[in-house]
Formats: C-alpha cells, sequence, structure tokens
C-alpha cells in the first residue's frame, strides 16, 4: 500500500511540476504557438508517455505494461476527437491564436481533476457491481454506433446551460481583455469572453470524459494504469491541437476509425465473462483500426487534391 500510495504521490508531482513549467516560464507571455513549437512538444509528451510505459514493463510486468500502452493508444485517439470541437469553439468566439494556449492549459487541467473523479467513481462501481461492465460495453457500443452513423452533433456554444449561468450572475465584458479571465471595472467583478470559452471547453470535456473512461476500462481495471494513460494522453493535447489546426480537416475518416474502436472495446467488455481478448491482440486491432482510417484519409485528400 506504501508503495502504490508513494507511485500516486510522485506521479502528480511530476505532472504539477510539468504544468508549473509550462505557465510561469515557458508560456508566461501570450503568444501564438508556433508549428516549430508545437510538434517539439507533442515529441517530448509522446516520449515521456512511451518512457513511462517501458518503465511499468520492467517494474510491474510486460502485462501492465502492454496495458498502459493499449489505454494510452485508445485515450489518445479519442482526445484527438476533443481538437475538432475546440477548433469550432476557438473559432465561433473568435478567439485571438495567443490566448488559445492559456485556454487549453487551463481547460487540461480541469479535465485531469474531473477525470480523476471519473475513475474514482468508474473502479468503485465496477469492483462493487460487477454488472455494470456490461453497462458500460453496452453505452460504448450504442456510443460508436451513434458516431458512425449520426455523426458530430452540431456546437452551439451560446447554448450551453454553463454559459447561460455565467451570463446570468456575472457581468461579460464584450471584448477581451488580453488573455485574463476576470478583470474589476468600476468596483464590480467582470468576467470576460476569453472565461466563457474556457467554461464550454471544460463543459464539453465532461462529455468527452463520459465515452474515454468507460472504453478504457476495458482494458484494465487498475486504477493507475487508468489515471496515467488518461493523464498522458491529455497533456499532450494542447501541443497536438497547434500542431494539427491547420489541417484537421484532412482526417475525415478519422471519426468513423474511432467509432469501431468504440465498438471493439465495447464488445471487448460485453464478452469478458467467456473470452477475455489478450491485450496484445487488443493492441493490434485498435492500432490497425486508426491506422487505415488515416491512410484512407490521407488518400482521399490526396486523390481530391489530384482532380482540382
Amino acid at each position: 500500500m506504501d508503495s502504490q500510495l508513494f507511485l500516486w504521490v510522485v506521479f502528480n508531482i511530476f505532472v504539477l511540476g510539468i504544468l508549473a513549467l509550462d505557465l510561469l516560464v515557458l508560456h508566461r507571455k501570450a503568444h501564438a504557438v508556433s508549428l516549430r513549437e508545437a510538434l517539439a512538444w507533442s515529441c517530448v509528451w509522446v516520449s515521456l508517455a512511451l518512457l513511462f510505459g517501458v518503465g511499468i514493463y520492467f517494474f510491474r510486468g510486460g502485462e501492465k505494461g502492454l496495458e498502459f500502452l493499449t489505454g494510452y493508444v485508445i485515450e489518445w485517439s479519442l482526445s484527438v476527437d476533443n481538437l475538432f470541437v475546440f477548433l469550432v469553439i476557438f473559432s465561433y468566439f473568435a478567439v485571438p491564436s495567443s490566448y488559445q494556449h492559456r485556454v487549453l492549459f487551463w481547460g487540461i487541467l480541469g479535465a485531469l481533476v474531473l477525470r480523476a473523479g471519473f475513475i474514482a467513481t468508474g473502479t468503485a462501481l465496477l469492483s462493487n457491481f460487477h454488472w455494470m461492465i456490461y453497462v458500460f460495453g453496452g453505452f460504448l457500443i450504442f456510443t460508436g454506433i451513434k458516431l458512425l452513423f449520426v455523426g458530430e452533433e452540431k456546437i452551439e456554444p451560446e447554448k450551453n446551460p454553463a454559459v447561460r449561468l455565467v451570463r446570468r450572475f456575472i457581468n461579460v465584458t464584450p471584448d477581451y481583455q488580453g488573455q485574463r479571465f476576470f478583470i474589476r471595472k468600476s468596483g464590480k467583478l467582470w468576467a470576460t469572453p476569453l472565461f466563457l470559452v474556457l467554461v464550454v471547453v471544460e463543459t464539453t470535456d465532461v462529455i468527452f470524459a463520459v465515452d474515454s473512461i468507460p472504453a478504457i476500462f476495458a482494458i484494465t481495471l487498475d486504477p493507475f494504469i487508468v489515471y496515467t494513460s488518461n493523464v498522458f494522453a491529455i497533456l499532450g493535447l494542447r501541443a497536438l491541437f497547434f500542431l494539427l489546426a491547420g489541417v484537421m480537416e484532412m482526417f475525415r475518416y478519422l471519426r468513423v476509425g474511432l467509432a469501431f474502436v468504440l465498438c471493439f472495446v465495447g464488445a471487448k467488455m460485453l464478452i469478458a465473462e467467456f473470452y477475455k481478448i489478450p491485450i496484445g491482440i487488443s493492441l493490434g486491432v485498435v492500432g490497425g483500426i486508426l491506422l487505415i482510417s488515416i491512410l484512407a484519409s490521407v488518400l482521399k485528400q490526396h486523390q481530391e487534391d489530384k482532380a482540382i
């Protein structure tokens, strides 16, 4: 128990240290994130995740190492779907590029706290009510089918209940006030449009967490593996957004791939009582689905470019 507690404490101190370095040193002044900077940070986060997975492999065994890697790939791929929504939100509110990193920083920090709560709740439910695994599995299959045939729901930030609540109780300035979320004006506290953007980002992440958290439980019930794979996937999301912001439309079949991933992990949960799919096969299936969807997207884009 002491060693487990030590792992949790050390890991969270490491995460908080990286976030403090990011906010207080590297991005102390607002600036537009360049493609080169985004690429560098994407490489950093993926490398850290892989090194962490290697550490899990050697210190906790090969099975746990593969669980982490599979969980990370699933959570990373599902988090990519968030990027499309972030792009819509930033476009809707006309957020200057120099302020987008700050919104994503605090949005992702909030997401870490919210997902920790989701993971704790999910672990408790599955530990005490084994039949909940069938509920999670069925929900994932339903979500995958819905994503495949219905597609993405239209994002309407101004109709977001949390935004309406903010506007009801707090005055909101008509224009951005630098990268500040709040200002003092005539002795009163005013929120800025940037705070509204943060509210929308946080509330939409709750919706995404409802899909992604059950998906990782199809791979492992180890709360430390579930939490760390989620954390690494989310931490790399900001850099990935700035890296892919200009080419997201190329990945038109990625959502189809994600739908199949959700259906696969949902089916894995439903049949777990009768047959446990080896973790290596799960990793291969998930990776194969994502690779095929990305290649199909790139080939389709190439064909359209040639036809012009």
